[in-house]
This record gives C-alpha cells, sequence and structure tokens, in this order.
C-alpha cells in the first residue's frame, strides 16, 4: 500500500500536524474526553488513523476476495449483491395457534426466513403441565408439548419453502425431531430441510442457564445431531455457536469473539473424538452474533470472526473443505441495549444495529422490536423492525458492494486489534485447559461478570450515557401497547396437552422411550429413537425426562 519512504513523510506530516494545527486546539478548547473507547470499552480510539495503523497489512493474506480465504470480506462471492441475507423475525408466543398466525403474518410481510422462540418450560425440558412450568407458559416464546403443537405451528406453511432457525439448546435434538416429523408428513424430502437449531451447551452454562444435563453428556447429544445431519439434513445448520448471549451478559466484543470461538473449538473436537471427519460435519456449523451500537466496533469484529475462523480451522484442524473454513452468521440486534424509557428511541439504536450487521456482511438478521424491554414485541412493532431491515436493503444502498467499509484505516487496525485481543483470549482459554474447562472452573463467566459490573457502575455513575436513561430524561412516557398472555392461554394449552395424551397409544409411547433409554445408556446414536417417539407423540418433557434420568442434571458452581 505504502512503502518505507511514504509512511515516513506520513509520519513526519502527522507529529507536524500534532504540534501546529491539533495541539493548540486541544490545549485551548480540550477534547470530550480524556481517553475515547470503543461501545464495551475493549478497544482504546486514537483521534485519527492513517496509512502507519496500516502499515502491516497484506492485501492477499489478511483481506483476499470474497468467497476466497481468509474471507475477511464475506464467505461468498458476491454476498448480498447476490441475494439479500434472510429477514428473519425471532417470534413465537402464547399458544402455537397464535404463533402460526404470527409466522403467515410476517411471511405476508417479506419476512423471508422464520425465527422460532420458545417458552420456558420448552426451554428447560417441561412440558406446559409440569409444576415448574406454572406461570411461564408461552410467556417468553412459543409452548411445545408434543408433536400435535408443532404440527399446529406450521400448518399451511411448507417446510420445502421456508428456513426455520429455533432457539432452542438443552431439548434441541427433540424439537428438531419434531421439525424432521412434520417435514415427513408434509412428504417434504429431509435432504431440503433448511434451518437452524442453536443447540449451543457450552454458552448456557455461562451466560443463559437454560441447561438441563451435564456438560459431558451435552456434548455427546450435540454430536449425535452432527452425525444424524450430516446423513438425513444436510442443509439443516446442527449448530448455531452464539455470542449473543455472552454479549448480553455484559462481555467486549472482543470476549465475545474469542468465547464464541472458543466454543465452536470445543464442538469440533468433541465431533472428531467421536470419530467424525471434520470436512463432514463442519460445513453445517453458524455462528450467531451480537449488533451493538457501535457501528464501527461491531463491523470490525464480524470480520475478525471469519478471518479467525478461517485460520482455526486450517491450523488446528487442517479442514480441507473450503465450506468448513466459511465462517456464516445470522445476527440479532442488542436486547440488552433497548430501554424501558422512552421506547421510540429503540428504534433508532436498532436501525444502526442492523446497518452494522449489514455492512459486516451477515447471512441472516433479526431486528429487535421497539417494546422488547417491556414485553413480547406486538404486531405493529414487529413490521416496523421487519420495515427496518427492508428500508435498509431497498433504500440505503449498504448492500450494494461487499465489504464497503474494507480499507478504512480505522476499520482495518481495530479488525487487527479485536482479532489479537481475541486470539490472546484463546491463549489463556487453552492454558486452562480449553472452554469446557474453563467454562466448568467458573473462568469464563467470572472474565464477564467483571465487565458487566464495571459497565453498569459507568451508567449509574453518568460515565456512559445512556439516551433516555440517565441523560436526556422526559417526566411522562406515553402509554404503549403490551402483548400480553393470559392464565387462559396457559390453560387452553394444558387442555390441547392433555387431549393429546388421551388420544395417543400409550404402549407405543412407553416402548418408543423405552428404546431411547437404552440408547441413551448405551453407544447408539440417540436421534433416531428421539424422532420415534415423537411421531407416536410422545411429549417434550416425556423425552428430556428419560434422558434426565439416564444423564442427570447439571449443577454449576458459584462465580467467585
Amino acid at each position: 500500500m505504502f512503502d518505507a519512504e511514504d509512511l515516513e513523510e506520513i509520519r513526519e506530516a502527522r507529529e507536524e500536524w500534532e504540534e501546529e494545527t491539533v495541539g493548540p486546539t486541544v490545549e485551548r478548547f480540550g477534547e470530550r474526553k480524556e481517553e475515547f473507547k470503543t461501545d464495551t470499552g475493549g478497544q482504546t480510539v486514537d483521534r485519527l488513523y492513517t496509512p502507519e495503523d496500516v502499515a502491516d497489512l497484506d492485501y492477499e493474506e489478511d483481506l483476499g476476495f470474497p468467497g476466497e480465504e481468509p474471507y475477511t470480506r464475506g464467505p461468498y462471492s458476491t454476498m448480498h449483491r447476490g441475494r439479500f441475507w434472510t429477514m428473519r423475525q425471532y417470534a413465537g408466543f402464547s399458544t402455537p395457534e397464535e404463533t402460526n398466525e404470527r409466522y403467515k403474518y410476517l411471511i405476508e410481510n417479506g419476512s423471508s426466513g422464520l425465527s422460532m422462540a420458545f417458552d420456558l418450560p420448552t426451554q428447560m425440558g417441561y412440558d406446559s403441565d409440569a409444576g415448574m412450568a406454572a406461570g411461564e407458559v408461552g410467556k417468553s416464546g412459543v409452548a411445545i408439548d408434543s408433536l400435535h403443537d408443532m404440527e399446529t405451528v406450521f400448518d399451511g406453511i411448507p417446510l420445502d419453502e421456508v428456513s426455520t432457525s429455533m432457539t432452542i439448546n438443552a431439548p434441541a435434538s427433540v424439537l428438531l425431531a419434531m421439525y424432521v416429523a412434520v417435514g415427513d408428513e408434509q412428504g417434504v424430502d429431509r435432504e431440503e430441510l433448511r434451518g437452524t437449531i442453536q443447540n449451543d451447551l457450552l454458552k448456557e452454562y455461562v451466560a443463559r442457564n437454560t441447561y438441563i444435563y451435564p456438560p459431558e453428556p451435552s456434548m455427546r447429544i450435540i454430536t449425535d445431531i452432527f452425525e444424524f445431519c450430516a446423513d438425513q439434513t444436510p442443509n439443516f445448520n446442527t449448530i448455531s455457536i452464539s455470542g449473543y448471549h455472552v454479549r448480553e451478559a455484559g462481555a467486549t466484543a472482543a470476549q465475545e469473539l474469542a468465547f464464541t470461538l472458543g466454543n465452536g473449538i470445543e464442538y469440533v473436537e468433541a465431533a472428531m473424538d467421536a470419530g467424525l471427519d471434520v470436512d463432514e460435519f463442519a460445513p453445517q456449523l453458524s455462528f450467531f452474533f451480537n449488533a451493538h451500537n457501535n457501528i464501527l466496533e461491531e463491523v470490525s469484529k464480524f470480520r475478525a470472526a471469519r478471518r479467525m475462523w478461517a485460520t482455526i480451522m486450517d491450523e488446528r484442524f487442517d479442514a480441507e473443505n473450503p465450506k468448513s473454513k466459511q465462517l456464516k452468521f445470522h445476527t440479532q440486534t442488542a436486547g440488552s441495549t433497548l430501554t424501558a424509557q422512552q421506547v421510540d428511541n429503540n428504534i433508532v439504536r436498532v436501525a444502526y444495529q442492523a446497518l452494522a450487521a449489514v455492512l459486516g456482511g451477515t447471512q441472516s438478521l433479526h431486528t429487535n422490536g421497539k417494546d422488547e424491554a417491556l414485553a413480547l414485541p406486538t404486531e405493529e412493532s414487529v413490521r416496523t423492525a421487519l420495515r427496518t431491515q427492508q428500508i435498509l436493503a431497498h433504500e440505503s444502498g449498504a448492500a450494494d458492494t461487499i465489504d464497503p467499509l474494507a480499507g478504512s484505516y480505522y476499520v482495518e487496525s481495530l479488525t487487527d486489534d479485536i482479532e489479537d485481543e481475541a486470539f490472546d483470549i484463546l491463549d489463556t482459554v487453552d492454558e486452562k485447559g480449553g472452554m469446557l474447562q474453563a467454562i466448568e472452573d467458573q473462568w469464563v463467566q467470572r472474565q464477564i461478570q467483571d465487565v458487566a459490573y464495571e459497565r453498569q457502575r459507568e451508567i449509574e455513575q453518568g460515565d456512559r450515557v445512556i439516551v433516555g436513561v440517565n441523560e436526556f430524561e422526559v417526566d411522562e412516557e406515553p402509554e404503549v401497547d403490551i402483548q400480553e398472555v393470559t392464565e387462559e392461554d396457559e390453560q387452553r394449552q394444558i387442555d390441547r396437552l392433555d387431549s393429546v395424551k388421551a388420544d395417543r397409544d400409550d404402549e407405543d409411547v412407553e416402548a418408543k422411550l423405552a428404546a431411547l433409554r437404552e440408547a441413551a445408556e448405551g453407544d447408539d446414536n440417540v436421534m433416531p429413537y428421539i424422532v420415534d417417539a415423537v411421531k407416536a407423540y410422545a411429549t417434550v418433557g416425556e423425552i428430556c425426562g428419560v434422558l434426565r434420568e439416564t444423564f442427570g442434571e447439571y449443577q454449576p458452581g458459584a462465580a467467585v
């Protein structure tokens, strides 16, 4: 880019500028802060960036071209010029019927993919009639108890025409089996099923806590899913390795990146230890990242993620299939940045975060509703969130050229800095025995908690401005239409479950659950047995109950 003589001239010119131009201005008027940092405080931001800051950049080795290693500029050669990212709005609430209506509403309004939210009992492997489920049925997502519920959710929605992402982890095997079963009923070839299950249990132990089983059997189930899907549903992503919830818990951008890729390393190692070929299952791995408010930090993070994963898969795992090295990811705008105060401000936050995701080359995107700090989003707020993506796609020009911020002195420097810091964190993880051990030792959790504490302190002391919360407040707020789930909704779901149990063949259910128990106690892949069980209308709670009895439940230690 610039030779040594050019760089020396730039260095001298900058020194002159600092002494004669900016220096007197700063001395007289000062700057807004003594030190500037990126959104999460992970990186110091210099006053100015010049070619000096990217003097070591090798275009072919560090950037390359879209669709070619190291994939910094994107995993596909045409990126959003070929087709837009999948506009995948996260939805699901109350009963399966209402969720089916919401999905059809989203499809009619231009959503190109479905994203399924489950209620807390489903996420924890409990049926709606369980004591643990009381008061939570349908609250954070749709309640799914049996195959009948999944059939209802996708009634009139052909599974060969949609791509569905399911935010489910501990019971992911069960919900995937139900999806496969619905596809079978619709006559859809399993190879045509497209979508993603989150299935990222390591992240649950770190940040989200909807785990059931201890780490070792959880990893066994995950590798069984890898094997089953590689054979049966090759176009379905078997895992969405998630940094989203790590970031929501308080991590910096570099920590989000390091811990997410560290989890990815752990999954690849577990699958290879189970005898799977890396180039058979790695192309079905996908990632899930957060998009926060600092646009340039987020773009740099996404670019660094692609380059890091290509390096990891090449150097650490000797992957040969190019698709094994391509980091493909979904993005969701940052729920933790949404405020209950002045909720319309959230529309602006979401738009900027979505812009960062698009400039960073995301493969799919969910934009949050403005009211999600208060409740499940209403149809109106969901439509506004979807329209945000559509305006970005069709009116902004942000998708018309690939990796448009490449070559920016700041963005390239920040990409390098985030990558270096993330690799340093991964080196520490390796020293501690890998992510699984670092999580069980609570080391990862402590790193995130320390950052979260510091950020909250900054907000409370006014060092970090949150518009409408600690600055620019208003005395009164207009009323906001809130989406509510009632006790009557919960009872309807329980009644439906009772009806399913009354109509099914109990002997067949017991036989299928017994076969699953035997497979779990042995070495067989559990997925075919789970598919058989859900087709007999065994419930989520019954299937997870068998696995609970076999594998036990995880009891975490305290992060101190």
